[in-house]
């Protein structure tokens, strides 16, 4: 069975990198783990992920914080919330589909955009909830 973390990722980028509404924004499908040295902005990175058991005395579950980072031009402050406006319509409360597991929801969190310390790029942090079940209970 995949890590329910590990498939709920991998769906969030496959959604991601198959919107052409977020595509055309970023210039490509620009999302990444780690960003290649010297990727052009804009771009997506994955980013931090905490899991936490959400299981029942009857049921497992697992809840999941997840953070993306939307990377763009510092004088790109309009461009940075567009991003980040659409990345939420792509996720918030969307059924996708994961990986040997049921997706309970997915939810938009908290969302940030400031000016990197470098001063040359402009930074949004965006944050989901998630909760998911094994396939097997989800189906029992």
């Amino acid at each position: 069975m995949t890590a329910a973390s590990w498939a709920l990722q991998r769906s969030i980028y496959q959604t991601l990198s198959n919107a052409p509404a977020l595509t055309s924004l970023l210039g490509g499908a620009a999302i990444y783990s780690k960003a290649p040295q010297g990727q052009a902005l804009p771009y997506i990175t994955l980013g931090q992920t905490v899991t936490l058991d959400w299981s029942t005395g009857t049921d497992d579950g697992t809840e999941h914080d997840l953070t993306l980072h939307v990377w763009t031009d510092a004088d790109s402050a309009e461009k940075v919330h567009e991003i980040m406006d659409t990345v939420k319509t792509l996720l918030h409360d969307r059924p996708l589909s994961v990986e040997d597991h049921y997706l309970v929801n997915l939810r938009h969190e908290f969302a940030e955009a400031r000016i990197d310390p470098d001063g040359e790029t402009m930074h949004g942090i965006v944050r989901y909830r998630a909760v998911t079940e094994p396939l097997q209970q989800a189906a029992a």
